[in-house]
């Protein structure tokens, strides 16, 4: 059993193949955390919890004051704002009559088969599963706060949230409605997260846990492109394969927060949710509230086994529908190589070039419909544009299949153009505060995607194209962060709720039309990667991963990505040079390479390349089939980073068979310089006393030799060279 509960001890263990996660009902009713770890055999872990010192001018709940015990020094699993708790909190409740707390004490427990769900929200789900549900109740008010965890042997994974039942007769207001508090002991800790910006995305950095706040997070509606709602918290010395490591992920897409601090005690609490600015939600008698999941995955030795078990995990029991697993199409996607200037005759005359270069899926980007030659007008009225189609949608989409290739379209349906049919009739529609002129951000407004009417209109209008043509993809676009955060629909006092009911009601849009559109493969996209995270990721298996897809730039990029999300969730395109996001020129071998550790596309006009440049795409296709299920399925290590760390002009990584039979290694050389010495890469997942050849040589390696002095990397003598090393055995 993943869990095992002891009634003597009062403790219910987590196990799964090589972690453990206990929680204990303390003599006072509270629900702790005593251990979060390596697994071990079984004790009550509570004595490295308890408080010895640092409990003064904390406030005991309790009658007898001499205890020491207080709400500020326990390992609460769920901390609750303005009951002397002084550190991270993560629930606050306004009740009925303006008090600000609650209690929650211990009621009852129950496990089940199975993984849990979550109402209107994204989950980790699957039989391969088990749930603890801990009941706890508000010792003056009849509020609830039912603690979900699920537990994942095979993946090392365990997940959080929180449901919140008010069956009081009045209404309550959850200020403050975060997911997990999680209490490490004592120790130096350094948490990794993922900053960027547009076409910077995922940026790894490092940092110290100290005193003070340390926090990543977003107010922009978004997960966005500046932080990422994942980190890693992990002792200070910890690497890619050393030191504990603990991975956290939001399955969440809107407003999230991810902070860190050290205690009085020097105890470091981490806690994780949905962001409280401008958050205020009511929850009336008899309804409930449910908070966003957290995934946790913890590693005794370090980053990269954390990295496969969410890989794994995000594969199957994440991402969901006919393509999770299977071979995504190779595509070509006309944006970089045509914008908003093409007709139909543009566009079959490039599907007809990449046709015949193995490519199997062609996709029109923005312009394809209402008035839309640029980016100011037309965004919600998706209506094809028959005159720059040069016909019906259904008859461009059959040009594109006479050639043999599958045919897929861009929308953007979260937002609306000011200089649309849509916005002139429904001007309510988008979000706006009221007497004020609302602010545009590439010339469009965000749509109130709160309102059902909105939600239908949308998915009426999107599903009439999806059914009008022989359609196969969808690229989902949303390029732009919210502003004017009110909704014309929901009365004052529940406009604290708009950020979260958008991400609700955008999660409900997304189940409709994938549901209805099963045989469509989905991808996200926010200006790239600026909603990259686990929540998309349950209704489209793929995302854009930055719309910077030069080869140099997409190293940190895609390194940082790996940490927590699989190389089948990123799109990867070759894009043309010099580079529309920097005017750097690559060499279109390295440009594949880098390319094919993601989805592989094309990004250009494919018409403009030379017969040479032409065969190159060619033969990389063909490679990348070969390679494919190795690239896509195998255990992913990140071998040399591309931050100059190791003094290496290098990057690399690798992905290897789990059981160690076929690896392939990818190198690239991202700064020139003179008379370097030899640099060799360490292989990661080999079989040490196994025979092995390289890219199919006489030459024999152990296995064991490869691990530990390595392989010596060829580069060619131009700028930006890279090279594959397919290790099979001998």
């Amino acid at each position: 059993m993943a869990i095992i509960r002891n009634d003597t001890d009062k403790t219910f263990t987590l196990t799964t193949k090589g972690t453990m996660y206990q929680l204990k009902i303390d003599d006072f009713g509270q629900l702790i955390n005593t251990y979060y770890g390596e697994k071990m055999d079984y004790m009550d872990m509570n004595y490295a919890t308890e408080a010895d010192w640092g409990t003064s001018f904390s406030p005991n709940p309790f009658e007898k004051d001499d205890t020491g015990y207080s709400y500020n020094n326990i390992h609460q699993e769920i901390a609750l704002s303005g009951m002397g708790d002084f550190r991270l909190t993560t629930m606050g409740v306004r009740n009925a009559d303006g008090s600000y707390g609650a209690e929650p004490t211990f009621v009852s427990a129950k496990i089940e088969k199975g993984k849990y769900s979550i109402k209107g929200l994204p989950a980790f789900y699957g039989d391969n599963a088990e749930t603890l549900v801990v009941t706890l109740k508000d010792k003056v008010h009849d509020i609830y706060f039912h603690m979900y965890y699920g537990v994942f042997e095979e993946y090392d994974l365990i997940t959080r949230s929180v449901v919140v039942e008010n069956k009081t007769n009045e209404s309550i207001h959850l200020e403050k409605a975060l997911s997990m508090a999680l209490n490490l002991p004592c120790g130096s800790y350094d948490m990794l997260y993922f900053h960027g910006r547009h076409t910077r995305e995922r940026i790894l950095e490092r940092t110290r846990i100290n005193h003070a706040k340390v926090c990543v997070e977003s107010v922009r509606g978004a997960s966005s492109h500046m932080h990422n709602p994942f980190v890693i918290v992990c002792d200070k010395d910890a690497g890619e394969s050393n030191g504990r490591a603990w991975g956290i992920a939001l399955v969440y897409s809107g407003n999230f927060e991810i902070s860190a601090m050290k205690n009085l005690q020097e105890k470091t609490r981490v806690v994780a949710g949905i962001n409280p600015e401008n958050f205020n939600f009511e929850v009336g008698a008899g309804e409930t509230f449910e908070t966003p999941e957290v995934a946790l995955v913890f590693s005794k030795n370090g980053f990269a086994d954390m990295t496969n078990n969410f890989h794994s995990a995000i594969r199957n029991n994440l991402c969901r529908g006919k393509f999770k697993n299977a071979r995504r199409p190779i595509l070509i996607n006309n944006w970089e190589g045509t914008y908003f200037d093409f007709n139909a005759d543009k566009l079959v005359s490039m599907a007809k070039d990449a046709s015949e270069l193995g490519v199997e899926l062609f996709v029109m980007d923005d312009g394809w419909f209402g008035k839309r030659d640029n980016d100011r007008s037309g965004l919600g009225d998706w209506t094809p544009n028959e005159k720059k189609l040069q016909g019906t949608l259904a008859n461009l989409a059959n040009r594109i299949n006479d050639l043999g290739m599958k045919f897929g379209i861009w929308f953007e349906p979260e937002c609306v153009s000011p200089d649309s049919d849509l916005y002139r009739a429904h001007p309510e529609y988008a979000l706006a505060m009221p007497g004020r002129k609302p602010q545009l951000s590439r010339h469009q407004y965000v749509l109130d995607m709160t309102r059902a009417d909105v939600r239908d209109n949308l998915f009426n209008q999107i599903a009439t194209v999806l059914r009008s043509a022989n359609i196969s993809y969808v690229k989902w676009d949303f390029n732009r962060h919210l502003t004017d955060v009110y909704s014309a629909n929901l009365p004052a006092e529940k406009q604290g709720e708009v950020y979260h009911r958008y991400m609700l009601g955008t999660y409900e849009l997304l189940e409709r039309v994938t549901q209805s559109f099963p045989d469509i493969l989905f991808e996200s996209c926010s200006g790239g990667g600026g909603r990259f995270d686990c929540g998309m990721l349950y209704y489209m298996p793929q995302v854009w991963t930055s719309d910077n897809a030069d080869a140099i730039d997409r190293l940190k990029i895609q390194y940082g990505t790996s940490f927590v999300y699989p190389v089948s969730t990123m799109g990867a395109h070759v894009s043309v040079c010099p580079n529309h996001s920097n005017a750097r020129v690559t060499p279109l071998r390295t440009r594949g390479n880098v390319a094919y550790f993601g989805t592989y596309g094309l990004e250009l006009d494919i018409n403009k390349m030379s017969s040479e440049e032409k065969q190159e795409i060619k033969r990389q296709i063909v490679e990348f089939k070969e390679l494919y299920e190795l690239i896509q399925r195998g255990d992913y290590y990140r071998l040399i980073s591309p931050y100059g760390t190791e003094d290496s002009l290098f990057c690399a990584w690798e992905t290897v068979k789990r059981d160690g039979s076929e690896a392939l290694v990818c190198t690239v050389r991202y700064e020139s310089d003179a008379a370097t010495a030899p640099e060799f890469v360490k292989v990661k997942g080999l079989v040490p006393s196994k025979w092995y050849k390289i890219n199919g040589s006489e030459q024999k390696y152990l296995g064991s030799a490869l691990m530990n002095i390595g392989i010596k990397i060829d580069f060619d003598f131009f700028t930006y060279p890279s090279r594959l090393y397919h290790i099979t055995e001998a």
